[in-house]
């Protein structure tokens, strides 16, 4: 029964992936953690698996496009990889449950970006320089690091506002940034669980990967006709919901 639902939710991760280029981890860790039940940790790695494959797969069709822009890939990736192994790195000295609150806050914050989208009018020109870009790598990688969240609801804005990108360039740099930012973390989660004994669902992954995938390609191209904003804001308000359970229930078991 659990898997009925674990797998149409792989597709949804996809497509918000391949729409918006971000919401993928935001609806992977809960679906990881309260559908098939799996421990924090394991699902916050897992999650970075998933959803840096599908980033990766959703890539090379913006490849082909010419839409990713690299220099933003490179001045906000690179500090992200950085703060991404920091972000794994201090999570072992948390429990899960705090992970899971700081998640809950992560994605209400998600939904006001989702709610309130940056117009596309505000993407003319860069309004800072490329320290703003670094500084704001670092810090959403190590948010990804720490609770399994790539940070495309925080990236894409944070290329049309600092980058001058538009939201089109964002979104596709966007997840050039989340593919590479969550190898680095899921390379810093893969030493923690060697050192704690776990390890990881390899199948449930790529089950997860190809559904991922499958929804992020129809994503991508439901995307070139679609009402984003509009899409975005109800998403965003399914966030809010999903965020206050989220908070309520870990708070409730922790």
């Amino acid at each position: 029964m659990l898997w009925a639902l674990a797998l149409p939710g792989a597709l949804v991760v996809g497509f918000s992936m391949g729409l918006f280029g971000s919401g993928g981890s935001i609806l992977t860790v809960p679906i990881l953690v309260y559908l098939l039940g799996w421990e924090e940790k394991i699902a916050i790695a897992s999650s970075l698996a998933i959803v840096g494959l599908v980033a990766l797969i959703t890539s090379l069709r913006n490849l082909r496009e010419g839409t990713i822009d690299w220099a933003a890939v490179l001045w906000f990736g690179l500090p992200g990889v950085l703060g991404t192994y920091v972000g794994a790195y201090v999570s072992q000295f948390f429990p899960g449950w705090v992970q899971m609150a700081v998640f809950a806050v992560v994605m209400a914050i998600a939904s006001v970006f989702m709610i309130r989208p940056l117009p596309e009018g505000r993407a003319a020109a860069p309004q800072h320089g490329k320290g703003w870009v670094m500084i704001e790598g670092l810090l959403v990688g190590a948010l990804t690091g720490f609770v399994g969240v790539g940070g495309g609801f925080v990236i894409v804005p944070a290329l049309m506002i600092l980058g001058g990108l538009s939201m089109m360039s964002a979104a596709a740099s966007s997840l050039v940034i989340i593919a590479v930012k969550s190898a680095a973390g899921f390379i810093g989660y893969q030493q923690i669980l060697v050192a704690t004994g776990q390890s990881l669902d390899w199948a449930v992954i790529a089950c997860f990967v190809g559904f991922g995938a499958l929804g992020s390609w129809y994503g991508s191209v439901y995307a070139e006709g679609a009402d984003q904003v509009r899409l975005q804001q109800w998403f965003g308000g399914g966030l809010i919901l999903m965020a206050t359970w989220i908070l309520w229930r870990t708070l409730l078991t922790s």
